[in-house]
């Protein structure tokens, strides 16, 4: 209840689903076992401290997971590559 509070008192609205339904989760999880499977279960993958292991999992979310990766859903290129291309093809049909 504080916590909801705390929400409402930040002008944050919750995102929360149903109780008892499988597929909410579905997409954390899914990040999660990428992440295990992309960083921390690398050979020699260790920390030395909590921020150290903070500053590495941050690196590697906005330095390759959300602008590097490659994703199905964008035809195989990353979303680096797929806004450039975007953008090329926007620059090509304006010449």
């Amino acid at each position: 209840m504080r916590f909801t509070q705390r929400l409402v008192d930040a002008g944050v609205a919750p995102s929360t689903g149903s109780t008892g339904d499988s597929f909410d989760n579905a997409l954390a999880e899914n990040l999660w076992a990428t992440i295990k499977v992309e960083l921390m279960y690398w050979p020699g993958t260790t920390f030395a401290t909590r921020t150290e292991a903070e500053h590495t999992l941050l690196r590697y979310i906005d330095g390759w997971y959300n602008p590097r990766r490659i994703q199905a859903g964008l035809g195989g290129l990353s979303p680096d590559e797929y806004e450039e291309t975007y953008h090329r093809a926007e620059r090509d049909h304006h010449r």
